[in-house]
């Protein structure tokens, strides 16, 4: 994600996630005629949730995603209070950046949720790192996407259902200076591919920090961040070429003109408080289960950390 100020220290790691660049035009690009509201910020309201699918069958999955931005600080900011309260049938956590071995004892013991895995980065300790607690046990679950080059950073788990893979992913940024363009436009093509032979078989649902903002529509400042990671036409290529294999955006078929629809916020500059974001945290549904899909939400005034949460219901 286009990431952070005090923790974006320190070029080589791709954790800074080009925020630099996004945060300094941010302020630059709130001045200029017509990126400013009048009467103060828009914010974003949530629809109302819709239970029902197309085909008036309720929805009997959720399913949340969040990057909690450190599962340790998450967890002292009670994000665990929210989940308790929106009790998702499996919940997907990125960027826990934390080992397995430290754990908050208060996630790891978590009664609603006995089925819990984790993925970290084989190298970096309190770097990535994604998790996947769920209710019901899956079939299977399996770790990376079979290419060494990415596994190593903890980035993917795949969880086999009846009726529907399930894949956590923290796709990696660009990073500052898009020294990682590269390296990201490659994962695209690759992860592609897995995510393919995966749909061969069922279909998917894909969640997570996808760390693109597809359209325009999807960041408050498109214009000053057409060079900066999450936002390039490489980024965004990938991701249109990712729909055009038979995969759909679930919140953008539900509502495909809605602005002002944010998941990420610098904690610089009062951007959440401006409501100065972007969208980069996605259900992505093979397109065979969009007769399933009921409603895709964007839990905007959810804090706990510089995202926030989505959920997805779905009837399957």
């Amino acid at each position: 994600m286009p990431k952070r100020g005090k923790k974006d220290v320190g070029v080589a790691d791709p954790k800074q996630e080009g925020a630099e660049p996004e945060k300094k035009r941010a302020k630059k690009s709130g001045s200029k005629k017509g990126d400013q509201e009048t009467d103060g910020p828009i914010m974003y309201n949530d629809h109302p949730e819709k239970q029902t699918s197309a085909k008036g069958k309720k929805w009997n999955l959720k399913v949340t995603s969040w990057n909690v931005d450190g599962i340790r600080a998450w967890v002292k900011k009670n994000g665990l209070e929210w989940v308790r309260e929106e009790s998702p049938d499996i919940l997907c956590l990125q960027e826990t950046k934390c080992g397995e071995s430290a754990l908050p004892a208060e996630v790891k013991d978590m009664p609603e949720y006995p089925n819990k895995y984790w993925a970290c980065s084989d190298e970096k300790e309190g770097y990535s790192g994604v998790a996947m607690l769920s209710k019901k046990k899956p079939i299977k679950v399996t770790y990376g996407i079979g290419v060494e080059e990415h596994d190593k950073e903890g980035r993917v788990i795949t969880a086999e259902f009846d009726k529907f893979f399930l894949v956590a992913a923290y796709v990696p940024n660009s990073g500052r200076g898009l020294v990682r363009l590269d390296y990201r436009q490659k994962w695209d093509v690759e992860f592609r591919a897995y995510l393919k032979s995966l749909d061969k078989k069922k279909p998917l649902i894909l969640c997570g920090d996808l760390n693109v903002a597809h359209k325009e529509i999807d960041l408050k400042n498109p214009k000053t961040n057409k060079k900066t990671a999450g936002f390039t036409v490489e980024e965004r290529e990938g991701f249109t070429s990712l729909l055009e294999e038979g995969f759909a955006d679930s919140f953008r078929h539900l509502y495909p003109d809605t602005q002002y629809a944010y998941t990420f916020w610098t904690y610089m500059m009062n951007a959440r408080g401006k409501n100065v974001g972007w969208r980069l945290d996605y259900f992505v549904l093979s397109d065979a289960l969009l007769d399933n899909l009921c409603d895709s939400k964007i839990r905007s005034k959810v804090m706990g950390s510089d995202h926030c949460p989505i959920t997805l219901l779905l009837a399957v």
